[in-house]
């Protein structure tokens, strides 16, 4: 995630010239369609605003993609790609340990939630408008959140091993909890409530 932001762009990165490749299309439409989901609302953002804002016929975008839907996957999923590339980065700066490795990644997050780049988890606001188990879109939410609980409990067994007595699979848990809870404070309480806490509770965790 260039930034520390959720891969959305600004409005000066989606301008687009008059002539496109089928791919510089598709990325240019993809991205105008992540910034007006994430920053405006999946639900409240009309195609109609996409094709405007992108400046595009609904013949391209719909060769593209089937339907509205169709595009919120590629939004999720471009989404996901964009934070496993963040968490990853965030990660390897903390070098080979375990427990540093875990604190970079709290670290960066205390970054990346601040309020000029990000106005919530966008998987979690993807659940939230997609609330059907079976939908494409939840279930591609869903997807992002396990790849995270994954990579935690990855860091916990690493972790655990050089350190007895470690349950891996409590403190992946507690690590997967204490960050949901860091997206789901900042909207109501700001970087400054409880967030401001998350690297200090998580090294707490890992002494």
């Amino acid at each position: 995630m260039e930034g520390g932001s959720f891969g959305i762009v600004s409005s000066s990165e989606t301008s687009a010239p008059r002539r496109r490749t089928a791919a510089e299309t598709r990325a240019h439409i993809l991205a105008v369609a992540r910034e007006l989901f994430y920053w405006q609302g999946i639900r409240a953002t009309g195609v109609d605003r996409v094709l405007a804002a992108a400046d595009v016929a609904a013949p391209t975008l719909y060769r593209l993609w089937s339907s509205k839907d169709d595009l919120v996957v590629a939004y999720v999923a471009a989404s996901a790609e964009g934070y496993r590339a963040w968490f990853d980065a965030a990660a390897a700066a903390g070098g080979d340990d375990a427990r540093g490795q875990v604190l970079a990644v709290f670290a960066a997050l205390d970054e990346q939630v601040q309020p000029h780049q990000c106005r919530g988890c966008p998987f979690l606001m993807a659940l939230a408008e997609y609330p059907d188990p079976e939908h494409p879109v939840h279930r591609a939410a869903v997807a992002a959140k396990q790849w995270v609980a994954g990579r935690f409990a990855e860091l916990a067994t690493g972790y655990a091993k050089d350190h007895d007595g470690v349950d891996a699979d409590a403190l992946a848990a507690h690590l997967v909890l204490l960050m949901e809870g860091v997206y789901a404070s900042v909207a109501a309480l700001g970087v400054k409530g409880p967030a401001r806490h998350a690297r200090d509770v998580a090294a707490a965790l890992l002494p």
